[in-house]
């Protein structure tokens, strides 16, 4: 009696296709909807359709099971030799990108910082800054005098192929996400080198280090990389500068000496938040006002500038990584500031809380609020969640109301601000550039790919510091997405905000920092400091 042929088996090649498919759909429909966390949704969608497949492959493809299983075991000793194999040789050094993605390098490379070295002071030569040519080179604070993230008086010339800008200095940093602030022909910047958390105050036209004050603190955070955050505050011959782990110093403008410091943070029996203290110190009313941290007590804190005594505290949330400023609404000044959990408003004179609005999320936020009228205020946030057009008005004597006029996701910063120019809002929905009509909160455009990088709103044109280092210039027009120059600045991941001071426009990241002259256009008051060195 003969043997009945064996029936060929059936591979069943429709399952892996059907996973494949519905991967990218999934993809495709998360992307439309602009979700939150969108390259870790797809990490996992990844991982869900390998489980997928690997279903598929020991349970339908009617292998032999000793087929499946000895290659199954191939797989599985493979992945499991990887994964030890990474964990011994790699460590996470910060992120890929504003995406969080984690970054790996070999554990026996040099950390960040080391390519900085020791910072050697050089005190200024007097002819290296002429001081008539730098009177009106000014940029004392995180996004400019007044926090708007406007350059005012400065018009600059489109054509960056016949005028290009011109470098006048470049140098090694050490690692930190903090910007200049421009004072007095100096550039003022925090960065981290080893165990020192430095506030260093640069010659302006030559890019020398002047001086230097140190902290003995180092903050660590895999995903969002070492170094203090804060860009200092200066003003009347002082710095006032917020580190990393909490430290709030007064320096000397002239010299960087000590004049006062709190460590914040201890002293007031508070956690630090999870990507370090990033609040840039706030002057107002003879007083500097800071953020809290990660109880929801003491959202903000005031101490006198003279001497640094602490003068009040106020608010019921935690820190988020936006800083305060200050706004007037219906001829009352507020000290505006975005909070974990919550968006407030407070008196100056003594921080007693005059209105807030419950926002959701937890302290990841960075976007500055923006005042658009007497008592409009703009709020947005990144990871999905968008923005909320805010009416604040007094409803009764000492008590204020908050009404929502327009909420949506039409505009979802994550790392950067917005910038106002008329009826219109310009920023970055997460990495791609909008146009956004704030009176209706409808998007006019989004165009333009420009990582999660910074804006500076320059007389009609978008100043950008694109993620990966470049420098670009975008008309700021509601008629479309115009790119009209572009300058290879930086050559790493960049989310330090751009500095425009006069003609000069500063850039740095967590690895260098350089200096560059713009041409002015026709008219263009600015005097240009002296290229004293390169």
């Amino acid at each position: 009696m003969s043997e009945k042929p064996e029936r060929p088996r059936r591979m069943r090649w429709w399952f892996p296709a059907a996973i494949v498919i519905l991967s990218l759909v999934a993809f495709l429909w998360l992307r439309a909807r602009e979700t939150g966390y969108l390259e870790f949704i797809t990490v996992l969608i990844l991982i869900l359709a390998a489980f997928g497949l690997v279903f598929w492959y020991i349970f339908l493809t009617g292998l032999r099971w000793r087929t499946r299983f000895l290659l199954a075991g191939v797989v599985v000793v493979a992945i499991v030799a990887l994964v030890i194999g990474m964990q011994k040789l790699t460590r996470v050094d910060g992120s890929i990108g504003g995406s969080g993605l984690p970054r790996l390098a070999w554990k026996w490379s040099p950390p960040r910082d080391a390519a900085a070295g020791t910072l050697v002071v050089a005190p200024n030569k007097p002819e290296a800054i002429p001081v008539a040519a730098i009177g009106t080179m000014s940029f004392p604070q995180f996004l400019g005098p007044d926090r708007s993230g406007i350059v005012r008086g400065v018009s600059l010339v489109r054509d960056w192929k016949t005028s290009p800008p011109r470098e006048l200095w470049r140098r090694p940093v050490g690692v930190g996400w903090s910007a200049f602030a421009v004072s007095g022909g100096r550039a003022i910047t925090q960065e981290q080198r080893g165990g020192q958390e430095l506030t260093v105050a640069y010659d302006l036209a030559a890019g020398r280090p002047v001086w230097a004050y140190t902290n003995l603190a180092r903050f660590k955070e895999a995903s969002g990389g070492d170094g203090p955050r804060a860009t200092p505050t200066v003003r009347d011959g002082r710095v006032y500068v917020m580190g990393a782990t909490g430290i709030l110093n007064c320096l000397e403008e002239d010299t960087g000496k000590l004049v006062w410091a709190h460590d914040v943070l201890r002293e007031n029996n508070l956690r630090n938040i999870t990507w370090g203290k990033s609040c840039s110190p706030l002057l107002v009313n003879r007083l500097v006002v800071v953020t809290g941290g990660k109880e929801k007590e003491k959202s903000l804190l005031a101490y006198a500038v003279e001497n640094g005594e602490p003068v009040w505290q106020s608010g019921r949330d935690c820190a988020s990584y936006s800083s305060a400023m200050v706004a007037t609404l219906v001829g009352q000044p507020q000290i505006l500031i975005v909070n974990g959990h919550s968006v407030s408003g407070h008196d100056p004179n003594n921080g007693r809380l005059l209105w807030e609005y419950p926002w959701p999320d937890d302290e990841a936020k960075v976007t500055q609020p923006l005042p658009l009228d007497t008592n409009l205020v703009l709020v947005a946030t990144g990871y999905g969640i968008g923005g909320s057009l805010l009416r604040i008005e007094p409803s009764s004597p000492g008590r204020w109301s908050v009404t929502e006029v327009w909420k949506n996701r039409n505009l979802k910063p994550k790392f950067s601000s917005l910038v106002r120019r008329g009826n219109y809002v310009y920023g970055l929905d997460d990495s791609t550039l909008v146009c956004l009509d704030w009176t209706t909160g409808q998007r006019v455009w989004k165009q333009g790919k420009y990582g999660y990088g910074q804006i500076l709103l320059v007389e009609d044109v978008l100043l950008i510091q694109a993620e990966p280092g470049d420098i670009v210039l975008v008309e700021a027009t509601p008629d479309g997405h115009r790119e009209l120059a572009r300058l290879a600045a930086l050559k790493s991941k960049t989310w330090n905000n751009p500095v425009l001071a006069g003609d000069l426009l500063l850039v740095r990241n967590d690895q260098e920092a350089a200096c560059y002259r713009l041409a002015l256009a026709t008219g263009g008051s600015t005097k240009p400091v002296a290229n004293a060195s390169h």
